[in-house]
């Protein structure tokens, strides 16, 4: 079986094309088998806003893709000028490993992939952006 596997919590939602989906009382495992499904879990979903830093403001093109509001034509330059935007900022072996498949995944037009790549960038940026001295005031 190829496809995407979700394993749900009780009570868990999920976009699937448009249709919110509840999970019930128990634990349950969904196999998504038609390809190019957008789906999205609502736990995981960045709120408009919370798109206030960099990464995160780029996840959420992604995430505006699956949930179906944005199409993937015009997000996909987005998502790229951001990706380059990010890899001038984010410079180290691991950052521009992510960022060069996250770039992959869109050319491929796969959203889902891309966005989960770059979520792996949100730890990383939450510690640089609380290690940053505060701007200062003008006087």
């Amino acid at each position: 079986m190829t496809g995407l596997v979700l394993k749900l919590g009780p009570k868990e939602r999920v976009l699937v094309n448009g249709a919110v989906i509840e999970n019930g009382d128990r634990r349950s495992r969904l196999a998504i088998l038609t390809p190019n499904a957008n789906i999205l879990r609502l736990r995981d979903a960045i709120r408009p806003g919370e798109a206030n830093t960099p990464v995160r403001r780029v996840c959420y093109i992604a995430q505006l893709v699956l949930s179906g509001d944005v199409p993937e034509d015009q997000a996909g330059l987005q998502l790229l000028r951001g990706i380059e935007q990010l890899s001038q900022a984010l410079v180290d072996t691991d950052s521009r490993s992510i960022l060069t498949e996250a770039t992959d995944a869109v050319r491929s037009g796969d959203f889902y992939r891309a966005l989960k790549r770059l979520r792996g960038l949100l730890p990383r940026e939450e510690r640089l952006l609380a290690s940053a001295p505060a701007p200062s005031r003008p006087s």
